[in-house]
């Protein structure tokens, strides 16, 4: 099954932001920063881009699909 992972927290620790800080930003609340670290929530893509804007990347590199399979 594919696996959706995001690098947000590492980015987020880069630049030195709070989780309500970035919420702040991008107009969530901070439980869905937070659960968008998990992997517990799949973003809308006005919020993926937000998020990618706000750290100046791509979306390709915050939000990673990984599509292998285990077989």
């Amino acid at each position: 099954m594919p696996k959706f992972k995001t690098r947000i927290h590492e980015f987020r620790k880069e630049m030195n932001l709070q989780q309500a800080e970035l919420a702040e930003l991008v107009g969530v609340r901070r439980e869905t920063i937070g659960k968008l670290e998990n992997g517990k929530y799949n973003p809308s893509l006005k919020l993926a881009i937000d998020i990618a804007r706000v750290f100046g990347k791509t979306v390709e590199e915050v939000f990673i699909f990984d599509d292998e399979t285990d077989a």
